[in-house]
């Protein structure tokens, strides 16, 4: 049995590139960051994080809101990462409030009736990393819907206030956890 040589040097080079990944994943490993696919990047000290109830204290209170902004917090957190809930202070802490509920007139037609409202949910949220404190934050998040002037409040309230508290909770995470 003969030995092809041009096997011979395919085989070494391909051992050179398994031991120069290895090395290289083995460099990796001991970094202090976790990336997720969500896009998350999470310090490696940092296994918990907490969520505080999200009072409503807007002039304007809807019921629920408060309950569901917290809740949807949560599952966000949960579902994205790889971290802990738990009810104390976690590694990672979120409290706030909701500060702004309401609507106004942004399109005037001809007759100067409004022809399109703006429904608008502005948050203040406290983000605590008790990890890494440059990742801290104490700030507002404000999104908005357009909505037909026809329509009452109360016929699309629901639906666009899912809407905006999807697009809050997607801003809050990535302000929170997606440090590019």
């Amino acid at each position: 049995m003969t030995l092809n040589h041009n096997i011979l040097p395919a085989f070494k080079e391909r051992r050179y590139i398994f031991i120069a990944l290895f090395t290289i994943l083995a460099l990796f490993s001991g970094c202090s960051v976790k990336y997720s696919f969500s896009g998350a990047s999470i310090s490696a000290g940092v296994k918990t994080f907490s969520v505080q109830y999200f009072q409503n204290r807007a002039p304007l209170v809807q019921p629920g809101l408060s309950q569901y902004l917290t809740t949807q917090l949560i599952d966000k957190c949960k579902s994205q990462t790889s971290l802990k809930y738990i009810t104390s202070v976690g590694d990672t802490s979120f409290e706030g409030e909701i500060t702004e509920y309401y609507t106004r007139p942004t399109t005037v037609a001809a007759d100067a009736q409004a022809a399109v409202n703006r429904f608008t949910i502005t948050v203040r949220v406290k983000f605590t990393n008790v990890v890494d404190p440059d990742f801290s934050f104490d700030r507002p998040f404000s999104r908005y819907a357009d909505y037909n002037s026809s329509l009452d409040l109360s016929a699309v309230e629901q639906d666009l206030s899912r809407k905006i508290v999807e697009e809050l909770i997607e801003d809050i995470f990535n302000a929170a956890f997606v440090n590019w």
